[in-house]
């Protein structure tokens, strides 16, 4: 089967690299694991055989079928639907655990995803995902660093992330233009440690991330905040009022909300 480029199938065809990251989430024995994407199945097989149950997220529909057709029903459910879309607290619920998830994420769509497993932690315990190298190093950046930003922070607030490895275009069919790199992401959100409330702060973060060429206190200002209000709680909590938002840790931030929500 060809694969489809307008659904950004990029078929994973590097043995060595399947198994790397089957490793890398870890004793999967009983486990139920979703899979988002599995394409012809190449991480799928190993899961299989290893899990007790895994659930495929296939959007393409032929591919879906014939999924269906290659794997034992009782060790393999087929979800032909969009990710964005899938239930992931209704498939937790029916495993009895929080899910593991793996998938190679298709490039056009991988914030989203990102941002959906983000917001279905409560259902999910570790991922490992394959990306474009580029948004991995935006994923795991430090503050402080040129790729360090609004996705970044976000991501890290709902858990640790670690880069594994890094794939050549040559390690899929078709190969793509670029590499691709596969990372780990354990469910450890960190509100309540941070003492913000999830959507407050999640908005909070995309106002001061707003504009990457603007300080800070810009961004807030630009938000709707007062400038005597904005440096006020900069000089509280002890922000350089010239900092932009990459600069600064995500704890800083949410001392600053909570100095802002104060006054």
């Amino acid at each position: 089967m060809h694969a489809k480029p307008k659904l950004g199938q990029n078929f994973l065809v590097d043995q060595p690299a399947v198994r790397r990251i089957v490793e890398a989430l870890g004793e999967i024995a009983g486990r139920t694991i979703v899979e988002i994407g599995p394409g012809r199945g190449a991480i799928t097989e190993s899961l299989a055989v290893r899990a007790a149950h895994v659930v495929a997220v296939e959007l393409d529909h032929e591919l879906a079928a014939k999924l269906r057709d290659r794997f034992d029903s009782a060790r393999l459910t087929v979800a032909g639907e969009d990710v964005l879309r899938f239930d992931f607290a209704a498939a937790a619920a029916k495993a009895g655990e929080r899910l593991l998830v793996a998938g190679n994420l298709p490039y056009a769509i991988t914030s989203p995803i990102l941002t959906r497993l983000a917001a279905s932690h409560a259902a999910l315990d570790l991922a490992v995902l394959m990306v474009q190298r580029e948004v991995a190093e935006r994923v795991t950046a430090a503050p402080g660093t040129r790729d360090y930003g609004y996705l970044s922070a976000t991501v890290q607030l709902y858990g640790p992330v670690e880069r594994l490895f890094t794939l050549p275009p040559s390690a899929f069919s078709p190969a793509p233009k670029v590499h691709s790199t596969v990372f780990r992401w354990r469910f450890a959100p960190r509100f309540a440690e941070l003492g913000v409330p999830e959507p407050g702060f999640l908005r909070f973060l995309r106002q001061a991330f707003a504009q990457k060429r603007k300080t800070l206190a810009n961004n807030l200002r630009a938000a709707g905040f007062s400038p005597g209000r904005v440096t006020g709680a900069l000089a509280a909590i002890g922000i350089d009022a010239r900092a932009r938002a990459e600069a600064v840790p995500v704890e800083a931030l949410a001392a600053l909300w909570g100095k802002l929500e104060e006054q």
